[in-house]
């Protein structure tokens, strides 16, 4: 297994969100996590990349256990987070912006922007625009590239369609299962968007009020037997 989470514990203050979770995923895999606003899917995320401390339960990433590393160390262990809203720096280049995803790699790496841009042709032609001229879609692709120049693993995705214009919505998707097969990525993308989720997802979990109520397939959603209202 590439991740495994054992009854995982967070929450902010004394106001508990995560109540128990409880997941694993292969490598290689693109795993959904849908839910309603509220459910614990973006305080999910921030646990798995230690954003958040876990007050109860175990996280094993490649045979390491997480639990207590921290932000830094997992990023350098392979796991990288877009977060929702994106948070790319406004007043930096398109280029400045990709430069701070390689912040703490060694200068060689320096190369990897031109790697990663090969799969992002939109942000060529931007590359000395600021970041925030951009639109609110070429921003979220710029966000996904910032976040792979450092080499990750494993993408957590958080509500990448928020506020995204369909065509770009559509490029994403293409982008993403490029990358899947390009490079061995693993993902677990957080969403409300079903169109989006099915169209990546080869399984999507359900969770609601802070722990995983169930899995459903890519099939039962597309033959309308599952929607959010069923949540």
């Amino acid at each position: 297994m590439l991740l495994e989470v054992s009854d995982l514990r967070a929450g902010y203050g004394r106001i508990p969100i995560l109540a128990g979770v409880t997941m694993a995923m292969e490598t290689g895999e693109y795993l959904g996590i849908l839910g309603h606003n509220g459910m614990g899917k973006t305080t999910l995320l921030r646990s798995l990349m230690g954003q958040l401390p876990a007050t109860g339960g175990k996280v094993t990433f490649a045979g390491t256990d997480l639990t207590r590393r921290r932000t830094h160390e997992r990023s350098r262990l392979g796991l990288g987070l877009v977060p929702q809203g994106r948070e790319i720096f406004p007043e930096l280049s398109v280029m400045d912006n990709l430069r701070m995803g390689l912040a703490a790699a060694p200068k060689e790496d320096a190369a990897m922007i031109d790697t990663v841009l090969q799969d992002f042709p939109r942000l060529k032609p931007l590359l000395e625009r600021r970041g925030g001229a951009l639109s609110g879609g070429e921003q979220q692709l710029l966000a996904l590239a910032r976040c792979l120049c450092t080499k990750p693993k494993l993408i957590l995705l958080d509500e990448p369609t928020e506020g995204i214009q369909p065509s770009i919505i559509e490029e994403m998707i293409d982008t993403l299962l490029a990358l899947k097969a390009r490079w061995a990525l693993s993902l677990v993308v957080v969403e409300q968007n079903l169109e989006f989720l099915t169209s990546l997802s080869d399984r999507i979990l359900k969770i609601q009020k802070g722990r995983i109520t169930g899995e459903t397939s890519r099939e039962e959603i597309l033959s309308g037997k599952v929607s959010m209202d069923a949540i």
